[in-house]
This record gives structure tokens, sequence and C-alpha cells, in this order.
């Protein structure tokens, strides 16, 4: 990480320059890459301004505040910056989730309950499991399910089986 900063209308001391580098060491955890941040400070009207710009990988943010004190204003400059960083990072997460659920990795799967007159629905994500049809019925078998979703090893198509009594089963195939 690069900082540069800019004093304007007043001489830059080493105590600032050592909070702005301690405090800005905290936006380092959001991007892998090397970003630059140009800090500019100047003094306005007994007011301290404070005005910061961050370059990240594809991205350009820009955050100011005025306060009396100069570390104050630093302090809440970082702090926008640092919100406004982790909305874009909560954006990119968000949108990776979006994938994951269009993703043939996984099934979706509907458990309906029947309690009286009321049915319950509950949604599942499965990852299908890759095996046979006769590893599948050995599996719903010892772990006592009414139904199992699973991968065909010789179709490579996702299977449902189900069990619909002790001996016989039914299976889909070629979802």
């Amino acid at each position: 990480m690069e900082i540069t900063i800019t004093a304007r209308h007043f001489d830059l001391t080493n105590a600032i320059r050592d909070h702005i580098e301690l405090s800005s060491e905290r936006l380092d955890r959001y991007f892998d890459q090397v970003m630059n941040i140009h800090f500019i400070l100047s003094l306005e009207n007994e007011q301290s301004h404070v005005e910061m710009i961050l370059h990240a990988p594809r991205n350009i943010f820009r955050s100011d505040s005025f306060d009396k004190d100069m570390y104050l204003a630093i302090d809440t400059a970082i702090d926008k910056m640092e919100a406004q960083v982790r909305k874009l990072k909560d954006k990119w997460s968000d949108h990776q989730k979006k994938s994951l659920k269009k993703s043939t990795e996984f099934v979706y799967a509907n458990l309906i309950e029947r309690a009286g007159d009321r049915h319950r629905i509950n949604v599942k994500r499965v990852p299908p499991e890759l095996m046979t049809i006769n590893e599948a019925i050995d599996k719903i078998e010892s772990e006592d399910e009414f139904f199992l979703i699973f991968r065909d090893v010789d179709t490579d198509k996702v299977s449902v089986l189900v069990r619909k009594d002790e001996q016989h089963y039914k299976l889909f195939a070629n979802m």
C-alpha cells in the first residue's frame, strides 16, 4: 500500500504522518492487490479538511471530512472510506453467492412435511455425490432416508432415488 500525503496551509508533522499510516492499515485487509491512498490535508477557517482518495483495482473511492481537530477529521475520513469499501466487498460476495445458486454443483431439494391440514416446504441445497445406483440404494438403506440425490456415474446426470416401501425404490434419472 502506497500512501501519499499533501498538506496545504500548514506544516505536516511526523505525528500526523504516523497517525495516517497506522489508521489506514485497516483498509489493507479489504484488497489483496496494491492500492494507492492519497490524503489531502488542509486548514480552512480554523477547520481541518481531510480529503482521501483510494485507488483500488478497477475502483476509485473518495471521502472527505471536516472537523476542528485534524486527527478526528482523519479518523472520520478513514471510517467513511472503510464503509464504502466494505459495501463494495459485500456486493461482490453477494454476487458470488448468487452465482453459486445457479451452479450445477448443487441441487435444490423440496422437502414437504405434513402436519395436520398444513403443508410445510423446506428448500435444501444438496451437493450430489458421484455414485452408482447400487451404491445409492445401499446408502439410502444405511441412512434410513426417504430419498437420496446423487450424480449417476454412468450417465453423469443428477438422479433421485425415492424409497416407496421397504423393498421398492423409484429412480428419477436424467434430471
